[in-house]
């Protein structure tokens, strides 16, 4: 049985969502599928890996990689050496969560990031503090588009999805947050509100700061955010 007892959730990606971290990744991305015949540039970048795991990636685009659990690896640990610390979060996104934290909303990350990445993210933007459970789709039977990693969250904070809101950047996140029955808020850091709404997202906003975010937050818990 869960220990939590709030009555309400708020629920979090990390990369482009709390942190603006594509660039580092697209970097890395970069650097290492060059030598496999790769070009990653923003364009591939955002069409074909933004939000999804390596191996889904690595399936579709290098299906001959002899080891690719091995270059998901090395990926993630060149992505956490060029990680800054300290490195600054999303706008307004601190002040979310010390909302939350003070009219004891539960909190959770869900993220398709390995749980190390996730992390280290975490302490980068001086947040982990805030968070009660930290769910990693690299962890569930299946990560995002499919809402496992999502309803596992559910689970572990023992609250029914019409009582939480996700956010999300990415058309997997979206998707991911919307087939678990959350309402979903899309985040407009590197998509726009036509995008993020084609792939299921209730309503976007641009960052934490925007006003639109503020209502949203009151009718799902009572309370003036």
């Amino acid at each position: 049985m869960s220990k939590f007892m709030a009555e309400a959730a708020l629920l979090f990606d990390l990369d482009g969502t709390m942190l603006m971290t594509d660039p580092i990744h697209m970097s890395v991305f970069a650097d290492l599928l060059a030598p496999r015949g790769l070009t990653v540039d923003e364009a591939f970048y955002m069409k074909h890996i933004h939000g999804r795991l390596n191996v889904d990636f690595f399936a579709e685009f290098l299906p001959d990689e002899p080891e690719p659990e091995g270059l998901s690896d090395l990926k993630e640990y060149e992505f956490r050496r060029r990680l800054p610390r300290p490195y600054p979060a999303m706008p307004g996104v601190m002040a979310v969560l010390e909302t939350a934290h003070d009219h004891g909303w539960a909190l959770g990350v869900v993220t398709n990031a390995m749980r190390e990445n996730a992390e280290a993210m975490l302490a980068a933007i001086g947040a982990r503090r805030y968070f009660d459970v930290v769910v990693s789709g690299e962890e569930c039977d299946q990560g995002k588009p499919h809402p496992a990693p999502y309803r596992e969250a559910l689970r572990l904070l023992n609250i029914p999805a019409h009582h939480a809101i996700a956010f999300e950047d990415s058309p997997a996140g979206v998707r991911s947050a919307a087939a678990a029955g959350i309402v979903t808020v899309g985040i407009r850091s590197s998509l726009d509100d036509g995008a993020l709404r084609a792939a299921g997202a209730d309503m976007t906003i641009q960052d934490f700061t925007d006003p639109a975010l503020g209502p949203i937050l009151q009718r799902l818990t009572g309370v003036d955010a």
